[in-house]
């Protein structure tokens, strides 16, 4: 990646980020924190970390300057994130490199997560401009009532590396189409993908400075921005033990918390499935991303009378699939995020087979590569199953008959998305209905999501479809009572 460091239209000025982070324009931090390159382990360049006091600035700018963006005309607002789409499409080439860098992403997936990142902002474009009041009529002579959905006020998102840019649109546009101010804590692992560029788009597209700021850093910077005097609500994509403690803090300050969690996703195939083509489908759902994403099957489920053609298509669709640089234009399955990651994967597949599960894939790991995995055996109590494992591991499970596939698919403390494999859309339903996710699949597999339509899950998934259409604008505004009353009202005393 070569830059001018100009912000011209055609290129990212990777000059002025150096050490800084974007609060009220781009100023230096207390420390700095390295973009690094997930294969080859190199700096890339440098971003600043806040000090506390730089944060509690920040947000006190922000919660100053949302009254002016409030204020604007909605379409006013419209226009500006219709602007940031058509700049992450503009620059999507530059864009995908650094996604491809700092995140591990195959080049198409990081061309897909650009074009549904665009896609995003572009549903919170039409969110800007809905009608949300509500007129009621009052028992009180003379009196008009109304209500309407207002700014919540400063929000703070706090998003993983794994979908680094569209996890931050999905709340950052909804949130500002609705009238807030948003501070924004990306990932460490990317600090670049996930936040900086976003706020040179967002820059560029018309966002007054103050409104919207990028804070890199740890856990600590994530606390700072959830205890923030001026945050008043907190959506935070991640995992289920982060998430519970950010929802710890932020109800301890009684402010609106939206949590999009883990997931352990049942994939369910039923014996009047094609098994190959449903193998297809579960190849895709298991090791897209290199299974890192929280939507991706994370348990087949297969009728026993099919079991063994699912399992011999999944093998050697696994055998098939190209490891390796994401750079290279053939690969499919790019690197394991980091080491710690790397390892964790490594070591449930080692528990689960030492339980008695059979590995029937060949290759092995070798950092920061895990091939695709195919275990068969997998049942309830063994790693592969309880555990949401987050790389390339399909852990098949037999079942005999439809009331199994349902207790299994439902035992996990996650709910999240679900899919189903059947030859009848009937039978499908039926088994679904059954299913406790917030998000499920038929004649399909886990891995899909709408900008129209509500994201989120149940359980230790998080609380909720919080993304996606008209959700967005019950996530990041709050109901507000009016009501006006004609001269003359006589009361009893």
């Amino acid at each position: 990646m070569e830059h001018d460091g100009t912000e011209s239209r055609d290129t990212l000025p990777v000059s002025s980020w150096e050490g800084a982070f974007f609060g009220a324009g781009w100023q230096p931090g207390g420390s700095v924190l390295d973009s690094t390159d997930v294969v080859h382990g190199h700096r890339l360049t440098t971003v600043g970390v806040p000090e506390e006091r730089q944060i509690a600035e920040v947000a006190a700018l922000a919660d100053r300057t949302r009254r002016q963006w409030w204020s604007l005309p909605p379409e006013n607002r419209a226009e500006v994130l219709r602007r940031a789409a058509e700049l992450l499409i503009t620059w999507r080439e530059e864009l995908a490199g650094w996604l491809v860098a700092e995140s591990g992403a195959v080049w198409g997936k990081a061309l897909w997560e650009l074009e549904g990142s665009a896609a995003e902002l572009n549903e919170a474009a039409e969110l800007a401009t809905l009608d949300t009041t509500v007129e009621a009529d009052s028992p009180v002579p003379g009196r008009r009532a109304e209500a309407r959905r207002v700014p919540l006020g400063v929000v703070g998102v706090i998003t993983p590396w794994n979908m680094p840019m569209l996890l931050a649109v999905r709340s950052v546009g909804p949130a500002l189409a609705t009238g807030n101010a948003v501070l924004l804590k990306p990932d460490p692992n990317t600090p670049v993908s996930g936040g900086t560029l976003l706020a040179h788009v967002l820059r560029r597209a018309g966002v007054p400075d103050g409104l919207f700021a990028v804070l890199p850093g740890d856990a600590d910077t994530a606390r700072s921005v959830v205890d923030a005097a001026e945050v008043t609500a907190v959506s935070f994509t991640g995992s289920t033990s982060a998430g519970r403690e950010v929802g710890r803090r932020a109800g301890g300050g009684l402010k609106k918390c939206l949590l999009e969690l883990g997931g352990n996703n049942p994939f369910v195939v039923l014996d009047d499935a094609d098994p190959v083509t449903a193998a297809e489908a579960g190849a895709w759902g298991g090791f897209v991303h290199s299974g890192q994403l929280c939507i991706g099957v994370g348990r087949h489920l297969v009728h026993r009378s099919i079991a063994e053609e699912y399992v011999a298509a999944l093998v050697e669709r696994a055998e098939a699939l190209v490891v390796g640089d994401p750079r290279h234009g053939g690969t499919q399955i790019g690197p394991i995020i980091n080491r710690t990651q790397h390892e964790r994967i490594s070591s449930i597949v080692a528990a689960t087979v030492e339980s008695g599960a059979r590995k029937l894939t060949s290759r092995e790991p070798e950092f920061p590569f895990h091939p695709p995995t195919v275990l068969t055996g997998v049942r309830p109590g063994t790693p592969a199953f309880d555990e949401e494992i987050f790389g390339p591991v399909a852990a098949v499970t037999v079942f005999d008959d439809d009331a199994e596939a349902v207790g299994l698919a439902n035992a996990s403390e996650h709910g999240l998305s679900a899919a189903v494999r059947s030859g009848s859309e009937e039978r499908g339903n039926a088994v679904a209905r059954e299913l406790r996710a917030g998000m499920i699949h038929l004649g399909d597999q886990t891995v899909n999501s709408e900008p129209k339509l509500p994201f989120g899950g149940f359980g230790q998934s998080g609380n909720g479809g919080s993304f996606g259409g008209v959700a967005g604008v019950e996530a990041f505004s709050t109901w507000q009572t009016r009501t006006v009353t004609g001269p003359g009202r006589k009361f009893r005393f």
